[in-house]
């Protein structure tokens, strides 16, 4: 446990294991999506984390299927006319110079300024395919995101929000909170996340969450009522994916769990029931 600690020093920490699955897929030669940036920006601490971690390595066909998953709703809202995105927490993010976008699109980045200096330093000699922009701002910090969400919104007309591996690490106020936020901006016209069962996030906080608790990285949101909880903030669901059934169609994950992937999936509530998912919302009113 000592030697985990060590090595995972704060929240900022968990991009770059979430860049090691990016890193080990793009090397496949079936891979789901190609991020040539992955491994620069995990770095031998980002391997040295998935090695680790209780688990740390184990479920990499997840985090495989949610970044699949956020790509391909990115790229259809895109395609659908939203001229802003907004990345919430964007860590170590690199779509912005792997994924084919319109130059013209404006492409903001915002989280604490340790990860997007790091990230800036790793990044300098290469080149985004459309607008990018970088701003520091600690997110947890309400009365400070106020005036930058209001000042994005704006900039454009049809703005996509995106908050890829926030939410767990936010307790159910908390996001209440931040979704009420966006939703005050009527130009936040579409949000994308990534969500938990109440079942899985048990297992998880008995595996690889208790470590990371310990430098404040604590999971701890899994809502009951699954993408229904986001109704009473001002957001209605527009799709949801399953990360299980969507890795299965590419042979991802174990064969037991392949076999689990053909039982029906519901769209709703998963209870006690281990599930996790991409969720894209629409604004409500």
């Amino acid at each position: 446990m000592a030697e985990t600690t060590m090595v995972v020093r704060n929240i900022s920490d968990t991009a770059r294991w979430a860049a090691v699955f990016r890193a080990n897929e793009t090397q496949r030669p079936d891979a789901m999506f190609h991020d040539p940036y992955a491994a620069r920006l995990a770095g031998t601490l980002g391997v040295d984390i998935a090695n680790t971690l209780p688990e740390g390595n184990r479920h990499a066909w997840a985090w495989v299927a949610r970044t699949y998953l956020f790509d391909k709703f990115i790229q259809r809202e895109i395609e659908a006319g939203a001229d802003m995105v907004v990345n919430l927490a964007a860590g170590l993010d690199a779509r912005p110079y792997r994924m084919k976008l319109p130059p013209a699109l404006q492409w903001v980045e915002v989280d604490l300024p340790e990860i997007l200096t790091y990230k800036e330093e790793i990044l300098a000699g290469d080149k985004p395919t459309c607008r990018l922009e970088r701003i520091r701002q600690d997110l947890s910090d309400g009365a400070g995101r106020k005036p930058l969400f209001a000042e994005l919104a704006s900039r454009a007309k049809k703005i996509l929000v995106i908050t890829e591996g926030l939410m767990i690490y936010l307790d159910p106020a908390e996001v209440v909170l931040l979704a009420k936020d966006l939703a005050a901006q009527p130009t936040f016209q579409r949000w994308i996340f990534d969500l938990h069962s109440p079942g899985l996030l048990r297992i998880m906080q008995r595996t690889a969450g208790a470590q990371l608790s310990q430098v404040g990285a604590s999971f701890k949101f899994g809502p009951s009522e699954g993408p229904a909880f986001f109704e009473p903030c001002g957001w209605k669901v527009i799709d949801v994916q399953g990360l299980l059934k969507t890795s299965a169609r590419f042979k991802r994950p174990p064969f037991a769990l392949r076999l689990l992937s053909h039982l029906p999936e519901r769209k709703g509530a998963q209870g006690s029931r281990p599930w996790s998912g991409v969720c894209l919302m629409g604004r409500s009113a």
